[in-house]
């Protein structure tokens, strides 16, 4: 299937999330070296022969070049990022502060754009590699109350087609991953917080916007991103695949 990633060498964010975790396990399976980053310090219960951990902050350019320094020490080189590290917000439009705009857009689009920056000089000096980043359903259409979280993964589309487009020559390619509504422990936290009632009815109204009826698993996306990582994906740039269950089919 060409999902084989024996010696391939691969840097993902947020792995100490749900899908970043899920990625991180999946890869380990294809044969892959992973460099696990993580503002959280859990991310270090990671680490072993084949994982080497980082502490960072995703927005921070010294974070994203220790990343990629990390990846060459450890196992010689980069052929793979995963950008995965997001922060989420929902408020409505005059309730945003720019404070929460500025922290935001940090997170979610400049930490793409650092880590990107960082990695490609290596990915194109090997000759190519790829690029998958995380967007969202959020950033393809207009969800009300997600003004800042829709902008930043918007931006993220934007940037995954320029790049794509800007290094397919030099044997990168570059694709993104849009999700639906995943079920991770983030959803789970955000739901504790209401009645037990309210959180159902917010849960059933979520299931019924998407064809299939229900949430993604984590390691259902984390199945796309590898796909799109691997030689299976071989004439795939610049692509925005929508994991939503059919969200954006409507």
């Amino acid at each position: 299937m060409g999902l084989e990633f024996e010696g391939k060498t691969a840097i993902v964010t947020g792995a100490a999330g749900g899908v970043g975790g899920e990625v991180v396990r999946l890869l380990l399976e294809a044969g892959a070296n992973v460099v696990a980053e993580d503002i959280r310090p859990v991310v270090s219960e990671l680490e072993g022969d084949r994982v080497a951990t980082l502490v960072g902050d995703v927005r921070d350019g010294a974070t994203a070049a220790a990343a990629v320094e990390l990846a060459r020490e450890r196992f010689g080189g980069l052929d793979v990022l995963v950008n995965n590290a997001a922060k989420f917000v929902f408020k409505p439009t005059l309730e945003t502060s720019e404070d929460e705009w500025d922290e935001l857009m940090a997170i979610n689009v400049k930490g793409v754009f650092v880590h990107s920056r960082a990695a490609l000089p290596g990915l194109v000096d090997e000759g190519g590699g790829a690029i998958v980043n995380m967007a969202s359903t959020s950033g393809l259409t207009g969800a009300p109350g997600q003004l800042l979280y829709s902008a930043s993964k918007g931006a993220i589309v934007q940037i995954t087609r320029v790049m794509a487009v800007e290094f397919a020559a030099e044997g990168v390619r570059v694709n993104a991953v849009a999700p639906g509504a995943i079920q991770t422990d983030f959803v789970n936290e955000s739901l504790s917080t209401l009645p037990e009632a309210e959180a159902r009815e917010a849960v059933a109204a979520v299931e019924a916007l998407h064809p299939l009826g229900r949430f993604a698993t984590a390691a259902e996306i984390a199945r796309v991103v590898l796909f799109l990582a691997s030689p299976a994906a071989s004439f795939l740039t610049g692509s925005i695949v929508a994991a939503d269950g059919g969200y954006t089919a409507q």
